[in-house]
């Protein structure tokens, strides 16, 4: 780094103020590429491997509350749309039948979460205020896992804030994209102080060099 004597009201010998030289300080785009494309590939690398996760079955291992779930809540989704969703709703918010999510709560029913509440209506059927829901909703072929996994899927959607849960899969990829965005807004606002202050610098090199 070359630098040339300090010159004023008295020289003083020896002191040396560095030469800046802009282009060569600045912090390269290339530099930038260079660490945020391989950041880009693993963070997707690692999202496929999440997408691509199996998430653990719900049937008595996933726990809502207090208490286990009795049956698989994805296997119960599809259930619900096959055989639910015309009374109930598409999103469990009711319609020729009472709301499944908030679920609605029926008079003498003190826990309508409760799984062997739910099991015995999704089985038996039930009628209220004049509404009949037949059992096992009109499809007697429902197993007893079917009912199950009915059960599960709507407890596990009213302990969801905002509707159905997110598998483990679905809750990796979200957290790794909003990760991933920090880190390419942190390279890039990096980048702009950098060669921000590299001109500063470079300005005030110029300057007392004058």
């Amino acid at each position: 780094m070359s630098g040339q004597p300090l010159r004023g009201s008295s020289d003083l010998v020896g002191i040396y103020y560095p030469r800046y030289d802009l282009a060569s300080m600045r912090v390269s785009r290339g530099m930038v590429l260079a660490f945020g494309i391989p950041a880009f590939i693993v963070l997707t690398a690692m999202s496929t491997m999440a997408a691509s996760s199996p998430s653990p079955s719900g049937s008595g291992s996933a726990a809502t509350g207090s208490s286990a779930l009795p049956g698989d809540p994805a296997k119960g989704e599809t259930l619900y749309t096959q055989n639910c969703a015309t009374c109930h709703g598409a999103a469990l918010e009711g319609g020729i039948g009472p709301s499944l999510n908030p679920i609605e709560k029926l008079p003498g029913v003190a826990n309508p979460l409760d799984p062997a509440y739910l099991i015995g209506v999704i089985t038996n059927g039930r009628t209220d205020n004049g509404r009949v829901m037949p059992p096992k909703g009109g499809n007697p072929s429902l197993t007893e896992q079917d009912v199950k996994d009915l059960a599960s899927f709507i407890i596990q959607a009213n302990h969801t804030p905002g509707g159905g849960a997110l598998s483990p899969g679905e809750l990796a990829k979200r957290t790794i994209l909003w990760v991933s965005i920090g880190i390419i807004a942190m390279v890039f606002i990096t980048y702009l102080l950098s060669s921000y202050n590299m001109r500063w610098i470079a300005r005030r090199a110029a300057a007392r060099r004058k």
